[in-house]
């Protein structure tokens, strides 16, 4: 425990020569949501070569957790955030506890949906990825990456009302 504290803070006074620790959140297109309905939105993140984040539940207490924080505008709702399961691995700083992880390219995928009142048109969804970047030898300061997405909101499709059944009787 004492190895993977020292290596968590190590990251803090120094950083890995060469690159420093990136995730790169990449452009989701228009995003078309009916009001009144619940649309999933997928947000597709990429973590740097070389590189892992702690997943959304790190398995030690300390570990920092991957979190998406969205800021919508008024009626629009945020639905479930849906994290993915970590990697489980282990690393050179802690050869005996595997670690929940993220590294490559991973989605986390969220709901909005746009209440009754809003009026149709297009907002901005913004938000913030806040993660804990590590490399083989030491973990770093938590960053955040900014988050941003377009939906178009639409009316609702229109209920279909049935014609009445025909009257069985026969009219003249």
């Amino acid at each position: 425990m004492l190895a993977l504290l020292a290596a968590l803070f190590a990251g803090a006074a120094s950083a890995q020569a060469g690159k420093a620790p990136s995730v790169s959140f990449a452009a989701v297109p228009l995003v078309t949501a009916p009001r009144a309905a619940q649309t999933m939105v997928n947000l597709n993140f990429r973590v740097a070569t070389g590189f892992h984040i702690n997943s959304n539940t790190p398995k030690d207490e300390f570990l920092i957790p991957t979190a998406l924080k969205m800021d919508l505008p008024t009626d629009i709702v945020l639905g479930k955030i849906a994290y993915p399961e970590g990697q489980e691995l282990t690393f050179p700083f802690s050869p005996d506890q595997k670690l929940s992880v993220y590294s490559g390219d991973f989605t986390i995928s969220v709901a909005v949906h746009p209440l009754l009142s809003v009026t149709p048109g297009k907002y901005v969804m913004h938000g913030v990825l806040r993660f804990q970047a590590c490399d083989n030898a030491q973990c770093f300061p938590p960053k955040t990456v900014p988050v941003s997405f377009d939906v178009k909101v639409v009316k609702e499709p229109a209920t279909h009302h049935a014609n009445p059944a025909q009257s069985p009787h026969v009219h003249n």
